[in-house]
């Protein structure tokens, strides 16, 4: 594995860091205050100017779809970052940085993940209808898995059914954690669930697109992440009643549901570890400018040896998480997803923990202000919680990675299935 960046990488590196010192860290007191206003006037749930407005910068940058593998781009027409595994990697860390940014160059999960699977199993009529106002960051879209009845972290537990009437599928179910529903400009949920509960366990599920605007879905309630809603992307409860859209409209067929889940998550877990990096890169630089600017008992937070300790695990374990999630990427690049199976679920265990220890003591040295809104530590925080257990929560991941060790000696065998679970 070559350690060293593109040269195509390095000079989005440095377009994009320019960028977010010059746009996007200067708007984080107008995001805030926006969202406080719009809460004041009961429309939380309404898009943010600042945000918008920034899209129009990056898109008049080339900083737009940065995301966008050279296959997907190429099915869809359209010119995206065509860029490799690795080399998408260290700008979505980049991005990371600040929670809300990956919006703003139309990189942020589930539009990443849904654009790549339209682009990847979709039809040309899917693409034309829902792929091209996506890359154009006209309309959003929801990726609908997970359900509060069953233990979704076994994702053939699912229990909507997705049934065949003449030329029409019928939808029922009821899921929850559905990212992105909440936002108003959402129009396509891509919805999964058992179209077959005879068949083979693995063939049982399918994938289908559900316009948001096709009768019988109810928004039931928006779910808060340790306090925060997340408006006005958030995170719905919701419902499918006899829900009809045509035949056409199901993803490769039926009982493909678990080969599409696997394409679809492979790239994003990539996305979300090298994000959490950059949350934790940044909660380190915070601890770092915090501990030398107080003064307790005498000296410095920063002179206090417990600091110092904290400040050098933390460097070490940010530097292991990001070159774990790099290798992953690489094997992804060079091999495939199957090959770097073991990788990819070892960054998505490493990763979240390691981006909440992380952030957890850079909210220590601020004291009181670590758990305020006054810096990003706390939402950052909630945010990388929560990827304990978006893409599969940590138990998952380590009785596959603990099953694969174990297959080379025989104890299990050397096919255990590739963990498919509840994706952001």
């Amino acid at each position: 594995m070559d350690f060293d960046y593109s040269p195509k990488t390095k000079a989005l590196q440095q377009r994009l860091q320019q960028f977010m010192e010059d746009h996007i860290y200067p708007a984080e007191p107008a995001y805030k205050a926006e969202l406080e206003a719009h809460t004041a006037a009961g429309q939380r749930w309404t898009p943010l100017d600042t945000i918008e407005k920034l899209k129009a910068k990056a898109q008049d940058a080339g900083l737009w779809n940065l995301f966008l593998p050279v296959d997907s781009a190429a099915v869809a027409g359209v010119e995206g970052g065509g860029l490799t595994n690795q080399e998408y990697a260290p700008l979505a860390e980049i991005m990371g940085r600040v929670v809300w940014a990956s919006e703003v160059f139309n990189c942020s999960a589930p539009d990443t993940g849904n654009m790549e699977t339209i682009a990847r199993y979709g039809s040309d009529e899917h693409r034309q209808r829902w792929l091209q106002p996506l890359l154009a960051g006209k309309i959003r879209s929801a990726f609908a898995m997970t359900e509060p009845r069953v233990a979704s972290s076994d994702a053939t537990n699912i229990e909507t059914r997705i049934e065949r009437q003449g030329d029409e599928y019928v939808i029922n179910g009821l899921k929850w954690w559905i990212s992105g529903a909440g936002d108003p400009r959402c129009a396509i949920y891509i919805t999964m669930g058992k179209s077959d509960p005879e068949a083979p366990k693995h063939s049982q599920q399918s994938m289908i697109l559900v316009p948001a605007d096709t009768p019988g879905i109810k928004i039931i309630r928006p779910l808060t992440v340790m306090g925060y809603d997340d408006a006005p992307h958030g995170h719905m409860e919701m419902s499918f009643e006899n829900v009809r859209v045509p035949a056409s409209n199901i993803l490769l067929g039926e009982g493909r549901g678990f080969e599409i889940a696997q394409g679809r998550l492979g790239p994003g877990r990539i996305h979300h570890c090298m994000r959490l990096i950059g949350q934790a890169e940044r909660a380190l630089e915070f601890m770092c400018k915090r501990a030398s600017s107080r003064v307790a008992f005498g000296k410095t937070v920063a002179q206090q040896t417990v600091t110092q300790e904290r400040i050098a695990e933390a460097r070490c374990k940010i530097d292991m998480a990001r070159l774990l999630t790099l290798k992953a990427a690489w094997m992804m690049d060079v091999a495939g997803n199957k090959a770097a199976r073991t990788e990819i679920a070892m960054i998505k265990v490493v990763a979240p923990s390691m981006a909440c220890q992380v952030i957890d003591w850079a909210m220590q040295v601020h004291g009181g202000g670590g758990m305020s809104d006054d810096f990003p530590l706390a939402y950052g925080y909630a945010n990388a919680r929560t990827l304990r257990f978006a893409d599969g929560p940590d138990e998952v991941h380590r009785n596959a990675i603990a099953k694969w060790e174990l297959g080379k000696w025989g104890t299990y065998g050397r096919d255990a299935s590739v963990p498919i679970t509840r994706g952001a």
